[in-house]
This record gives structure tokens, C-alpha cells and sequence, in this order.
């Protein structure tokens, strides 16, 4: 592979990429739209409940762990619905891992948001 020299250009141009990637994930997957709609409503109960800095820089990272993982689920599906369209066992394998840590993340996440939000919700109600 031929090295390339560093270009500003490049560069800018490669988030316009990146951008119309982000585009496509939320436009087009609807497994990214559970996950869009999941994190409003955690956005919407953080202001809610005036989650801490801390609680926040937690539940941004979520939110956004989930989002790229679905994004290279994703990209994992399409590249190997293309290169192999009819069945085979390992492409199944690799496609029910790249889900799989979608999943594990996922799971994560709403244990983190149940650590932060339960005690809110108790003090919310006990009062």
C-alpha cells in the first residue's frame, strides 16, 4: 500500500464520511433506533433529576458505547451479507458475536443506569 502524505483535506473530508456513516446508522437500522429512543428517555430523566457531572460523563459514555457498537455490528452485518449472501456457519458466527457485544453493552448500560437512577427515584418518592 502506497503511504499517502497528511492532508488537511483528507482529513476534514473523512468526517463527511464519518458523518454520513452516523446518518445511515441512525436512519436506516432500526436496532439503533431502539437505542436512540432509549437514550432521549435517560437524557430526559438526567435533567429530571439533576444527575451529578459524574452521573452524566456515565451516561454519555453509554449511550455512546452502544451507538458505535451497533455501528460496527452494523457495518459487520452488511459486509458480510455482501460477501457471502447465502449461508455459511462462520459468517453466522461472526455475525452473532459482533451482536453479542452489542448486547453485553447494552446490558451494561442499564445496570449503570439503574445504579444511578434507582436511589433518585427512591428519594424521589420518599419524600
Amino acid at each position: 500500500m502506497e503511504k499517502k502524505r497528511f492532508s488537511i483535506a483528507d482529513r476534514l473530508r473523512s468526517f463527511k464520511y464519518a458523518g454520513r456513516g452516523i446518518a445511515r446508522l441512525i436512519g436506516r437500522e432500526h436496532n439503533a433506533w431502539i437505542h436512540c429512543a432509549a437514550a432521549v428517555c435517560v437524557v430526559a430523566a438526567g435533567f429530571l433529576f439533576g444527575l451529578s457531572g459524574l452521573e452524566w460523563v456515565a451516561v454519555v459514555l453509554c449511550i455512546g458505547a452502544v451507538l458505535a457498537a451497533e455501528g460496527i455490528n452494523s457495518a459487520i452485518e452488511a459486509l458480510c451479507d455482501k460477501v457471502s449472501p447465502e449461508y455459511d456457519e462462520s459468517i453466522g458466527h461472526a455475525k452473532d458475536l459482533a451482536a453479542g457485544a452489542v448486547l453485553i453493552l447494552a446490558v451494561m448500560s442499564v445496570v449503570v443506569g439503574l445504579l444511578i437512577f434507582i436511589p433518585k427515584v427512591i428519594l424521589f418518592f420518599a419524600r
